[in-house]
C-alpha cells in the first residue's frame, strides 16, 4: 500500500510521515523531492522550471519508482509531498490507482492562519516560497484535489497519525518515547528536511 500525505507547506506532512514510519512495523519513506533536486543538479540552469514538478521527468520517474516499490517491497510506502496540480495528481496518483495499486491519499488541511503560524515556527520569512504558496494550496484543495481531507487546525501530530492509520486500516505500535524524546525526534526531522 502507498500512503500519500498531501497538504500545504507547513501542514505537517513530513513530521506525520516520519512519525508513522516510527510506529509502523514495516514501512519506508519515499521522498519525491529528491528527484526534483536530482533534476536540478543534472540540467543546465537555463532549463530549470520554476517548480521542479513541471518537469515531465519528475512526474514520470516518481510514478515509475512508486510502481516499482509497490511491486517489490512488502511494507507500507509513505510519501510526503505537496501536489496541487490536478494533471500532475492524475499522472502519478491517478495512474497508480488505475493500475489497481492501492493508494491512500490524505490532505492535511488547515486554515491559512494556522499554516502561517506553523511556518513561523520554522523561521520562514514573510516572502518565503512556502508562504507564497499557501493560497494556491488552499484553493487547490478546495477546488481541484479535494479527496479525503484531514482537518488539522486543532489536532496534534499524534491525533493526525492515529487518524491516518485508522483510515488506512493499519495498526500502530505503541509509542514508548517520552514527551521530550518525541519532541527532539520531531525537531530533528524538521531540521533534516529544511531545504
Amino acid at each position: 500500500m502507498i500512503i500519500w500525505i498531501n497538504g500545504a507547506f507547513g501542514s505537517g506532512k513530513t513530521t506525520c510521515t516520519y512519525e508513522l514510519n516510527k510506529r509502523l512495523s514495516n514501512s519506508f519513506v519515499y521522498d519525491p523531492e529528491n528527484i526534483g533536486y536530482f533534476i536540478r543538479k543534472n540540467i543546465p540552469k537555463e532549463l530549470y522550471e520554476s517548480d521542479f514538478q513541471n518537469h515531465d521527468q519528475w512526474r514520470v520517474f516518481n510514478y515509475e519508482m512508486l510502481k516499482y516499490l509497490n511491486s517489490t517491497y512488502e511494507g507500507i510506502i509513505l510519501v510526503p509531498m505537496t501536489l496541487v496540480n490536478r494533471q500532475y495528481y492524475d499522472e502519478i496518483i491517478g495512474r497508480l490507482i488505475k493500475e489497481n495499486i492501492k493508494v491512500k491519499h490524505y490532505i492535511l488541511y488547515a486554515e491559512k492562519k494556522t499554516i502561517e503560524k506553523r511556518l513561523n515556527k520554522r523561521f520562514e520569512w514573510s516572502n518565503s516560497w512556502a508562504k507564497s504558496q499557501i493560497d494556491r494550496c488552499i484553493y487547490a484543495f478546495n477546488h481541484h484535489i479535494t479527496e479525503e481531507k484531514i482537518i488539522t487546525d486543532h489536532k496534534t501530530i499524534d491525533d493526525i497519525v492515529e487518524e491516518i492509520a485508522e483510515k488506512s486500516g493499519l495498526t500502530l505500535r505503541s509509542d514508548k518515547r517520552g514527551h521530550f524524546k518525541k519532541l527532539m525526534d520531531r525537531w530533528a526531522t524538521l531540521i533534516k528536511h529544511i531545504r
